[in-house]
């Protein structure tokens, strides 16, 4: 029998050896094949060894791991594995934790705990055994394990989490915004209703109008909070689409999904942790 095989991902050494010395203790069979330090390393790592599960600490400098996660939904291999399962490795936070539990997000907290592991292991070799090998569940399969995804990303990169008494801000009406053709010295008051999507570049996120693009420095993570959720939908780790200006959605020969914004030329990919919002069109 195959024994199941792990990537850990977090940027401090003594903690990642600690999480490996305790899952040799908690899950003997389980064979760490990578231990990384940053996010981009972890893509890399995972895409060469296709692991089955993924430790992947939340905030690594560089790419961490909400983001290298991210990525790793849309260029995992399907046709050569199943989708991993992933634990986020968190230092302990109240609303976080509380936010996982809620969720029922696999979590390890730092510094790791023996009792906190066991029960996550025992999740773990739990979904492993569930995986069905006949082809035409496979499908179904890969459904379930991105809805999980999308639940523990969401969880984890939420700004407001559930139990915070932060209240979400009011929908923003206007957003300010530097010309990308300027030299950034003029400031103009873009009507959000005008914005056909932002992408995240660099710096600076672009924000693109029907015949315009301007740039902005917040986030784009800090970004959608203040956005209408029933308008601004994320179709990608690094795009935002305002849905009234989608024209049309288009699905390429590999299954994969693009978006015709009316008045753009360019087509958008949509991620595969996104491409259920356009299952009823």
């Amino acid at each position: 029998m195959t024994r199941p095989t792990a990537l850990i991902a977090e940027d401090e050494q003594l903690l990642a050896q600690a999480l490996r010395a305790e899952l040799a203790q908690a899950w003997p069979e389980l064979d760490v094949v990578s231990m990384v330090g940053d996010g981009g390393s972890a893509v890399g790592a995972a895409l060469e060894r296709l692991p089955d599960v993924l430790f992947l600490d939340i905030r690594m400098p560089g790419q961490d791991g909400l983001s290298a996660a991210a990525e790793l939904a849309d260029s995992w291999p399907l046709e050569k594995a199943p989708l991993p399962q992933l634990v986020f490795v968190t230092a302990y936070d109240e609303y976080a934790v509380r936010a996982f539990e809620q969720q029922a997000v696999d979590y390890v907290l730092k510094p790791v705990q023996a009792e906190r592991l066991r029960k996550t292991v025992d999740r773990l070799k739990a979904a492993l055994a569930a995986r069905a090998p006949a082809r035409d569940s496979a499908s179904a399969a890969i459904e379930e394990t991105l809805a999980q995804w999308r639940r523990m990303l969401s969880a984890a990169g939420t700004g407001a989490l559930p139990g915070s008494p932060a209240a979400p801000p009011a929908p923003l009406k206007l957003i300010a915004a530097s010309d990308a053709g300027s030299a950034g010295s003029t400031v103009r008051m873009v009507p959000i209703d005008e914005v056909q999507y932002f992408e995240a570049a660099d710096k600076y996120v672009r924000v693109l109008t029907a015949s315009h693009e301007f740039l902005i420095r917040t986030p784009l993570k800090q970004l959608l909070p203040q956005l209408d959720p029933q308008t601004f939908w994320q179709v990608h780790r690094a795009v935002v689409v305002n849905t009234h200006a989608i024209e049309t959605v288009h699905r390429d020969e590999a299954g994969k999904l693009h978006l015709q914004l009316r008045g753009r030329a360019e087509r958008l990919a949509v991620s595969r942790l996104f491409a259920h919002l356009f299952r009823a069109m």
